[in-house]
């Protein structure tokens, strides 16, 4: 089984090399040659955010993407490595800092037991290491009054773990036919009543958002957590299924919640913008496929019914219409599902241990994230933050400033390389170089090890967590997972080489 098919980023030569093989793979995109440093890059350029109750200025068009390590207590309050990992967003140079990580609304919503948990006793903790990663930001880059930080609130539906990080307990919004099949027993959909109790649980930390300072919240509508869930319950019946109206109402009821109970706070949404069919890994080489699906495909939101590996943004283009008249003008563009079609939002060429092989160059999952992003910028007014940039690795500069200056979107985004790279953005802004040695090579060893009951951080290029032991844990851990792996592919014959 080979990961190595398709050409490493590091092996373009130079940002002139990658654009011809983005054209080549018919995902063209604009690309500088230089790193431009200072006010020269339109990634230095400040960006007012249209908010209700006036206007906020947003230093530069560098944002950090919520990143989850796993790392919590069990009772929900943030550790030392939790810490750690907030401190470095601060020190990033980043202005925009998006979430800092998925934060879940009740116990039983946790995506894993080790998530962070919002509330009444655990707020003063968060409410620290808000402060705490707002002060890093000051003593690096002398002021913060340019810094913009909102807290994401999520509820993990299908994907609840709350007790154990291999044992699902899923809250699910409606039968799938395809995703179901993970699932051990009948499970039945949770009914309106408990939807109107997590949208007011919701409502309830958004108040605590507002007093620990944070300036936002995002209401998290992506990854096949719930509020993505919903938006493609056609064929759930009752008020939150079926029509366009009752699959946005978790949506609208929430932002009532919010607007009830903690008045002034700004919201933000972050949204898969496009689905895909859930992939498989294929038996003899273990790259993905869409898997067998009927058609007219009616469980996913931003795909073409008939086709359902393609996107199609036309209810997402509604979405942000209807985003607007809500008065939420800061989202956040990503797709798909980790659990389902990985390749989508998180390209990679080393996927997690538990995912299958990338069934076409990642590459084109990056540039397609991309286009998304402009050609839902182009049809609304909604200041986008995009997805995907990791994957770009040394040349991520040399296209977010051309991304940017050609208004495809207003801010770049950074997940994964957050963890191995953490000031980046700095890097690029003040001096206008990157430390190659330092790049995410998209290992994937921040997914496998939660996939795997260990904690999330940058095993392979992170000294800390390189020191650590689960770094070695990790090792052995994989190793047997890809041994057998490899005698099961040899059993069914693989040809590949």
């Amino acid at each position: 089984m080979s990961s190595t098919s398709f050409p490493r980023v590091a092996s373009f030569r130079t940002p002139r090399d990658l654009a011809g093989h983005l054209s080549a793979l018919g995902w063209p995109l604009p690309i500088d040659e230089e790193i431009l440093q200072g006010t020269a890059s339109p990634l230095a350029q400040p960006l007012k955010i249209p908010w209700l109750g006036g206007k906020r200025t947003v230093g530069n068009r560098f944002a950090v993407h919520p990143m989850e390590g796993w790392d919590a207590q069990p009772d929900g309050l943030p550790s030392e490595l939790t810490r750690r990992r907030w401190l470095n967003f601060g020190n990033s140079g980043a202005k925009l800092i998006w979430g800092g990580e998925a934060v879940a609304v009740v116990p039983e919503g946790r995506a894993n037991p080790n998530q962070l948990l919002l509330n009444g006793r655990t707020a003063s903790a968060l409410a620290t290491l808000r402060a705490d990663t707002v002060n890093q930001h000051q003593e690096r880059f002398g002021r913060t009054d340019d810094l913009v930080f909102g807290l994401q609130l999520t509820h993990s539906g299908r994907f609840c773990r709350p007790n154990a990080f291999d044992r699902l307990e899923p809250l699910i919004a409606y039968r799938h036919p395809l995703l179901d099949a993970k699932h051990k027993g009948n499970i039945e959909p949770i009914s309106d009543a408990e939807i109107e109790r997590i949208i007011a649980a919701f409502g309830e930390a958004a108040r605590l958002v507002l007093e620990m300072g944070f300036d936002f919240v995002d209401l998290k509508h992506c990854h096949g957590y719930l509020g993505h869930e919903l938006l493609s319950a056609h064929e759930r019946p009752g008020r939150y299924g079926g029509s366009f109206e009752n699959r946005t109402r978790f949506l609208r009821e929430l932002v009532e919640a919010v607007r009830s109970s903690a008045k002034g706070l700004e919201i933000g949404v972050r949204i898969s913008a496009y689905d895909s069919v859930p992939f498989v890994p294929d038996e003899k080489t273990w790259r993905g496929k869409p898997a067998p699906a009927q058609t007219p495909y009616r469980w996913g939101f931003g795909v073409n019914p008939e086709n359902p590996v393609e996107p199609d943004l036309a209810e997402t283009k509604r979405f942000l219409g209807l985003l607007e008249s809500l008065g939420v003008k800061l989202v956040n563009v990503t797709a798909g599902s980790p659990y389902y079609c990985a390749h989508i939002q998180r390209p990679a060429l080393f996927p997690p241990v538990d995912a299958y092989l990338p069934p076409v160059d990642p590459l084109i999952g990056a540039a397609r994230l991309q286009w998304a992003a402009r050609e839902l910028k182009s049809t609304s007014n909604a200041v986008i933050v995009s997805t995907g940039w990791t994957y770009f690795q040394e040349y991520l500069p040399h296209i977010a400033q051309a991304l940017v200056r050609e208004g495809w979107t207003d801010f770049v985004g950074l997940g994964r390389m957050m963890l191995s790279y953490p000031d980046l953005p700095a890097d690029v802004l003040q001096q206008g170089r990157l430390e190659r040695k330092r790049i995410c090579r998209t290992f994937s060893d921040c997914t496998t090890g939660p996939r795997l009951g260990l904690p999330s951080g940058c095993f392979p290029l992170d000294p800390f967590y390189k020191a650590r032991p689960e770094a070695e844990q990790l090792k052995v851990l994989v190793e047997q997972i890809k041994e057998e792996r490899a005698v099961a592919v040899a059993g069914k014959g693989s040809d590949e080489p």
